[in-house]
């Protein structure tokens, strides 16, 4: 663990890490048992790494110790399409955009990507002595702000799902005692639906019934059968889901609290986050950046710039 060189402060900061991850804007697990209502999204697998031209002024500032092993070390919460997921004809191989673009990184530093499924809440904690970056739909805020380095990538924000035509008239200006599906450690589950609640239950109106589940797929699915009135989730998220169930979910409203999300990096290894948001720059100013988000239909979660610990 790099966030602190002292074996105390290691393991508060364990601590506080693992507590902040509960509330990214991302999964919490791996996808579970539950079938998909669709195929696991194996389009867009076309992206080619060798595409990408080694920056050797880049590559000279990569830190010793991640070039004598020569690859970088990505942990991902792989169950979170289209963002990071599991798919190609094993089923088992990382695919996404944050998949693409970590790998985008690594050879314009003149390094292979591993990119590795994680427990979602593991991966900050282990960033330094098991993964170099965490790609997972971080969403940035202050309070995880002051655990790690964040380089902005992307952003999305909280989008609605029912089913196609809404035959159960959801709506959210009448969300209380309604079944709500969202995953586990979101910030669609917490602030949101928390809040949301809490006022149903100050009017004196039922409590909505949150349906707090670890994989996206088994929301989608319950969403498809029916068993769902409603689900939140990140914008891209949803706009997937819609994809690949062929339409029979469909977006409800606007997309609201959009926020950058961050590559994560040990909070002691400032240079190398610098280094990590100049190599993005590089991507965005090559055209690589808008290649792989178009591939992936997510050009609207596009930045105009990267940044190092941006103010949110």
């Amino acid at each position: 663990m790099t966030f602190s060189a002292k074996l105390a402060a290691k393991g508060a900061a364990v601590l506080a890490v693992g507590a902040l991850a509960l509330t990214a804007c991302t999964n919490a697990s791996e996808t579970g048992g539950a079938a998909k209502p669709s195929g696991s999204g194996s389009a867009s697998a076309s992206f080619d790494p060798s595409s990408v031209k080694k920056d050797d002024s880049l590559a000279s500032q990569v830190p010793d110790a991640i070039k004598s092993k020569g690859k970088l070390v990505v942990g991902s919460d792989t169950s979170y399409a289209p963002a990071e997921f599991l798919g190609g004809s094993d089923n088992a191989t990382p695919m996404g955009y944050d998949v693409d673009l970590a790998k985008a990184i690594g050879a314009k530093l003149g390094l292979k990507t591993e990119v590795q499924t994680a427990e979602f809440t593991g991966i900050l904690p282990a960033l330094g002595p098991k993964y170099d970056l965490g790609m997972s739909s971080f969403t940035i805020n202050s309070e995880r702000l002051a655990a790690v380095n964040f380089v902005s990538y992307f952003k999305a924000g909280t989008a609605w799902a029912v089913q196609k035509g809404n035959p159960k008239k959801f709506s959210l200006d009448d969300i209380c005692g309604k079944k709500v599906g969202v995953q586990t450690g979101t910030v669609q589950e917490d602030p949101d639906l928390k809040e949301r609640n809490a006022k149903c239950t100050a009017a004196g109106k039922p409590a909505i019934e949150v349906v707090s589940l670890k994989a996206q797929t088994d929301l989608n699915t319950r969403l498809v059968n029916g068993s769902l009135d409603a689900m939140a989730a990140d914008s891209p998220i949803v706009g997937y889901a819609v994809q690949q169930t062929n339409g029979a979910v469909e977006k409800l409203g606007d997309t609201y609290d959009s926020a950058p999300q961050g590559i994560a990096v040990a909070k002691s290894d400032t240079a190398f986050a610098q280094l990590i948001q100049k190599t993005v720059t590089s991507l965005m100013e090559d055209g690589t950046y808008k290649k792989i988000l178009d591939s992936w239909n997510n050009a609207e979660g596009a930045l105009p710039k990267s940044e190092v610990n941006p103010a949110v």
